[in-house]
């Protein structure tokens, strides 16, 4: 098959879940003998199969460039792709400019539309925005998105998920923005409830993102861990406020038993952590953005990988790629014990820093190794080869 994909986030610029799934998901399509082609803006590496579409200069979110509005994203590539109807299937990962591009190209050539949602837009206004601001960034995002797709279903404030204005306006946006593919693609069960919950009436089928080849390969051992050793934890994600890694650093600020926590990422809360851990005196080493096979490299040193979000991811690749090194995880979301095998992680009792802080202290060392023995039996459904033929059997459903 012949398959436009479509996202406002690709590496090299930006890190994070979306990125490494997107990236997993070209290599393995290829791998098949699919032809893939990314459409996204700010690209300027040298990577076959990847079109940079027009990108503001100056202008980036959070860090991330800025695709320019899909009407001129479409001008070029129409005149890169006059024949835009070649392509099968289009695959929309996200929902600003690129993306809305693309479900308007497919619209318009009658191509099949595969609509990912990845994000809690909701939850990012939420975080980022200035208490204040909130409702007029959202509406002004629902606005811009609503000219160019228009919206069918509104949405309302309720106790679920939507219990400010900001927040139902972004769920307007979401839900409206699947609706007009063919299928909507869902990374776990509790994040296609809600969507049914706001009003999506398209199927959703739920497929997991898949990891790379290179956390897959080789033969991770199960990880030990006895009394008095000292936790070696791994940060792989983005540091930035909707990670929620400053409450985690205060739960590490707490503890009594010996650690060292390795963080890999960046993002708009580095600063900020890095001066927090030098105050505190904490044992937090920070390595911003590093390649790929360092990071592996430390994984398959530590014991816990560690997340801190709270409904705020939809899955998680830090979860998944743990699992692919057989490393055990702790998060303070219960909603993420969808995505590992029971008994491999720590779940605090609530998100906030003491809780964090008890369950960090409390865990038997022994536990680490049979949590890791249950991370390495399943590792091989996490691998993007297996979640490759699930995606496949979408896209054929709905082919031409």
């Amino acid at each position: 098959m012949n398959i436009a994909i479509f996202t406002d986030l690709y590496s090299p610029w930006t890190s994070g879940g979306i990125v490494s799934s997107i990236s997993a998901q070209k290599t393995e399509l290829e791998r098949l003998g699919h032809q893939v082609t990314i459409f996204c803006p700010g690209f300027n590496a040298r990577e076959k199969g990847v079109v940079t579409v027009p990108t503001h200069k100056f202008i980036k979110i959070n860090g991330a460039p800025l695709a320019m509005r899909p009407p001129k994203i479409e001008e070029f590539i129409l005149q890169k792709y006059p024949q835009f109807s070649d392509f099968d299937i289009v695959h929309v990962h996200y929902e600003a400019g690129c993306s809305l591009a693309g479900v308007r190209l497919a619209m318009r050539f009658g191509v099949p539309l595969v609509q990912t949602m990845h994000g809690r837009e909701d939850m990012a206004i939420a975080i980022n925005v200035p208490f204040g601001f909130r409702t007029f960034v959202a509406r002004v995002l629902n606005g811009l998105h609503r000219r160019y797709l228009p919206h069918a279903l509104k949405i309302k404030r309720d106790r679920f998920q939507a219990p400010a204005i900001a927040r139902a306006k972004m769920w307007e946006l979401m839900v409206n923005q699947a609706e007009y593919a063919d299928v909507v693609l869902s990374p776990s069960q509790h994040f296609a409830h809600k969507l049914e919950h706001y009003g999506v009436t398209k199927p959703i089928d739920v497929v997991s993102n898949g990891v790379s080849a290179a956390l897959m390969s080789g033969e991770p051992v199960a990880r030990e861990m006895e009394d008095g050793d000292v936790l070696k934890m791994v940060w792989n994600s983005r540091v930035s406020k909707e990670k929620r890694i400053d409450e985690f650093l205060r739960a590490v600020s707490l503890l009594e038993r010996p650690y060292v926590l390795h963080v890999y990422g960046d993002g708009n809360m580095l600063k900020k952590c890095q001066r927090f851990a030098k105050r505190n005196q904490l044992k937090v080493k920070f390595y911003g953005k590093q390649k790929r096979e360092k990071i592996i490299q430390r994984m398959q040193e530590a014991h816990l990988a560690v997340t801190a979000s709270y409904n705020f991811d939809t899955q998680g690749m830090v979860l998944l790629e743990a699992e692919a090194v057989g490393l055990p995880v702790f998060f303070c979301d219960p909603e993420m014990a969808e995505i590992v095998p029971a008994e491999s992680y720590i779940l605090a009792g609530a998100p906030d820093a003491v809780s964090m802080s008890i369950a960090l202290e409390n865990f038997p060392a022994e536990k680490i190794n049979v949590m890791s023995k249950k991370m390495l039996k399943s590792r091989e459904k996490v691998s993007q080869a297996e979640q490759g033929e699930a995606l496949i059997k979408v896209y054929q459903k709905i082919v031409r």
